[in-house]
Formats: C-alpha cells, sequence, structure tokens
C-alpha cells in the first residue's frame, strides 16, 4: 500500500485478495466515473458467485464513517471492503481504497477485474467496454485516449460502438436528449419546446429520429455547435467545449448482462450520453445509478432523473447571480445541483478557469485547469470548521464538493427555545461571502 496525499488514506498497489473474501462491500464516490467502477467490479463478483453491496457516499466523511463503522463490527469476518474515492481508513483492516486523486476510478476497477480470475486461472468473462467507456467519459478522459485505448479497440472489434456525426445524447430523439443534456449549454437547454423550436430550422422529420443517417447528425451536430457558441453568454471556452460532445461513439451492440441474462441491450444511444446519465444518477439518486450500472433494470427511472437533473441545471443557471473575481467566476444559485451548473459554467459560460458555484448549504468548484482541487477543498473545510462551520467535502476529476452549515452547540440550541425561530434559522445559514473568501483563500 502506499499513501495518496490524504492523511490516513491509501491506495492499491496490487489486486486486493478478492477470490478468498466471502463478502466484498463496494463503497463508492457519487459520481459516474465511480459509478461505472463499481458496475464493473460487480459484474466480475457476480459472475464469480461472491456476494456484494453497493453502497453511494456523497462525501468523504461519508464513506469514512461507513468503513470505520463496518471495519468495528466485522473484525474478524471474511468481508472485504472495497472503496472508489478519497476516504480515510485509519488502521482499518480488510479494507482498500482501489483508486487515486489522479487516476480514473474506471482504470482501476478495469485493471483489477482483468487480473480477477474464477478458480485462480481462467479469467472471468471480462469488462464491459461500453460502460467503462462511459466512466471514463465522466471522468473527462476522451475515449481511446492514454491507458483506454485498448478499451475503445476492444469495443470496435466486438462492434459495439462506432464513431459517427452528431452529438452525444443518451436518447434516440434529438429533441429530447439535447434538451435535458448537462454537457450542452445553448439559449434552449432545459427547455425542449425551445429545443424543437430550434431544431426545426434543420428541416429534418423528427418522427423517427431512430432513421437518422449521418447526415442527420451531421446537420444536428452543425446546428447545435452554432447555437453553443453563438449563445449571447458563451465564453472562448465553449468552442473547446463543444467539441467534446460532437463526432460521439454510438452504441450499436449487446453487452455483457449482471443478471441472469448473459447479453443486454444498451439502452443509451452513445457513449457520452450514457455518461450523462451515470453522472446524472450518481449525485441526484444514487441507488438508481447504481443499479443501472451494474446492469439491472433501471433505465426508466435513471433517465427520469437525468432529465429533472437537466432541467434544474439548466433553469439554476439561467437565474444564477454571477461575480468575477482573479481566476475565479462565482455562480450563486437558488436551487439546483451545484456540481452540474458548475460544470456547465466553466465549460462554457466562465471568463475565468475556475468556477464556484453556491447553493444553499451546498457549493461545488469546477476547473478547466489540469491540477487537483483536493488540496483546495481540504483546506477550505479546514478553515470553515476553524469557524465553527461545520463541514464536509468531497474531491474528484478537476472538481470538489461541499456541503456545511453552522454549528449550534447546546446552550445556542436552549436559548433559542421560544424564541424567534426565524432569526435562529438565519443565524445558522452560512454566508456566501464566507464560502468565496474561504475559496479565493486557498485557490
Amino acid at each position: 500500500m502506499s499513501t495518496d496525499g490524504h492523511a490516513g488514506s491509501t491506495v492499491a498497489t496490487h489486486a486486493p485478495d478478492i477470490e478468498s473474501a466471502g463478502f466484498v462491500r463496494i463503497v463508492t464516490r457519487a459520481d459516474g466515473d465511480a459509478l461505472a467502477a463499481s458496475g464493473i467490479l460487480a459484474a466480475a463478483l457476480s459472475e464469480s458467485g461472491i456476494p456484494f453491496q453497493v453502497t453511494v457516499a456523497r462525501t468523504v466523511g461519508d464513506r469514512t464513517d461507513r468503513v470505520q463503522r463496518r471495519d468495528e463490527q466485522d473484525d474478524d469476518s471474511d468481508e472485504l471492503t472495497v472503496v472508489f474515492g478519497a476516504v480515510d481508513v485509519g488502521n482499518a483492516t480488510a479494507v482498500v481504497r482501489l483508486d487515486s486523486d489522479d487516476r480514473p476510478a474506471t482504470l482501476a476497477a478495469t485493471d483489477l477485474v482483468r487480473e480477477f480470475s474464477a478458480d485462480g486461472s481462467t479469467a472471468v468473462t471480462g469488462v464491459d467496454p461500453v460502460l467503462a467507456l462511459a466512466g471514463l467519459v465522466a471522468a473527462g478522459v476522451e475515449p481511446g485516449a492514454g491507458e483506454s485505448e485498448w478499451l475503445l479497440e476492444s469495443a470496435r472489434e466486438r462492434g459495439l460502438v462506432e464513431r459517427r456525426p452528431g452529438v452525444a445524447i443518451p436518447t434516440v430523439d434529438p429533441v429530447d436528449g439535447l434538451a435535458h443534456s448537462t454537457r450542452v449549454c445553448a439559449p434552449w437547454s432545459g427547455d425542449p419546446e425551445a429545443t424543437r423550436d430550434a431544431l426545426a430550422g434543420t428541416e429534418l422529420e423528427f418522427a423517427e429520429p431512430a432513421s437518422f443517417g449521418a447526415d442527420a447528425h451531421r446537420t444536428i451536430g452543425s446546428l447545435v455547435a452554432l447555437d453553443v457558441v453563438g449563445a449571447e453568454a458563451a465564453t472562448d471556452a465553449a468552442a473547446t467545449s463543444i467539441q467534446r460532445v460532437l463526432q460521439p461513439y454510438a452504441i450499436t451492440g449487446t453487452g455483457i448482462g449482471t443478471g441472469s441474462d448473459s447479453e443486454n441491450e444498451y439502452a443509451f444511444s452513445t457513449v457520452g450520453g450514457y455518461a450523462d446519465v451515470l453522472e446524472a444518477t450518481a449525485r441526484t439518486e444514487p441507488g438508481t445509478g447504481a443499479a443501472l450500472a451494474m446492469g439491472h433494470d433501471a433505465v426508466g427511472p435513471a433517465l427520469s432523473a437525468w432529465r429533472t437533473h437537466g432541467k434544474r441545471a439548466h433553469g439554476a443557471l439561467e437565474t444564477a447571480s454571477t461575480g468575477r473575481y482573479d481566476g475565479l467566476f462565482v455562480v450563486g444559485i437558488d436551487d439546483g445541483p451545484v456540481e452540474a451548473v458548475a460544470r456547465l459554467a466553466v465549460e462554457f459560460r466562465s471568463p475565468e478557469p475556475t468556477v464556484l458555484a453556491i447553493g444553499d448549504g451546498e457549493a461545488a468548484i469546477a476547473t478547466r485547469e489540469s491540477e487537483s482541487l483536493a488540496a483546495t477543498v481540504e483546506a477550505v473545510t479546514r478553515e470553515l470548521d476553524a469557524d465553527g462551520i461545520r463541514a464536509e467535502y468531497d474531491v474528484g476529476h478537476r472538481r470538489g464538493y461541499l456541503q456545511y452549515d453552522v454549528t449550534v452547540d447546546d446552550a445556542a440550541a436552549d436559548d433559542s427555545v421560544g424564541g424567534d425561530e426565524s432569526a435562529a434559522s438565519d443565524e445558522r445559514r452560512v454566508d456566501n461571502s464566507t464560502i468565496i473568501a474561504a475559496v479565493r483563500e486557498h485557490h
């Protein structure tokens, strides 16, 4: 084992001895990359007859609490806990963090499954390359780049994906897919009727979008690109960001199942769209997202959660207040998914390389720069704690997340009894300026 920069946190330097485990608990970070990783590992465990449980935990503290509680209860058992995401394992036994801060969880899971065998010599069926590619896209990795080259080649050789013109969306219907996508930010985003009106300019017949050929997809892609970069609020970064969702990898075949069937139809039209659904469900309905990643029948609920997530994110960004500082763009929202808002802003709306999106009791940081935000988010959390603000955090690829509220001691609680409840509530709210100041100081 080797440390990864978080106090007490460990990273596996070799495959953990899963084959001898009587039960495997998978505790995972709440994002699309980690969900995909958990699904990949779950499939291998299921095929090998090893029982398991998947839990999605929103913050480092939540993951740590789950790991430590389980370790205290099962000190002498044959259970193993595998964690995707930063965690403080302390002196916990039979616990391993499989990924690291600078490498996607999906790659760590694929490495393990490739080594994993059912009888000590025969490899399991293998990694679902489409799920793995979706996880990598969620982590910000272009399919086929770097270590993922073999995954893309495997998917191509098996006829699972092919590159085509158009936009990376999860649904066959481009109106539905584009209106709710959080990988695109155009004047019509979040509004299906406005999206339909915009696409009417293509003069395509949308009654049977499944029959669209390359020319139709190319026409849609061109219109979307022009609307994204031509939006009044678009920044220079929008031109780069939209390129990542054009010319998508379409999903064309069947994949590995984790239930009774050996194969299952992929429910999404593109790899990038699949990634968008994984991201949305990880943040809003993690149980649904975990079931989806494991290949269970959760497509309907997942798409419903994705649509709601997309509408809320675009609606929040549209009505947000903004502030610009040296190197930092602040977006204040009343209600909405702060992480999706931060990512949309940094990719399409921010004149600065880093965005801080602040909601009610939570905030998210996203950046276009290559360095990790872990040190920044940890330092902000410590400062808030020192100021009497109870804070939890999480970190991922070019992103950070904060949950916070004011710690109320027993004396203060007693004083509020019979008093002005609204005033007590106001006192417990954390002013946005406090969060902005802390982030500016440590970023």
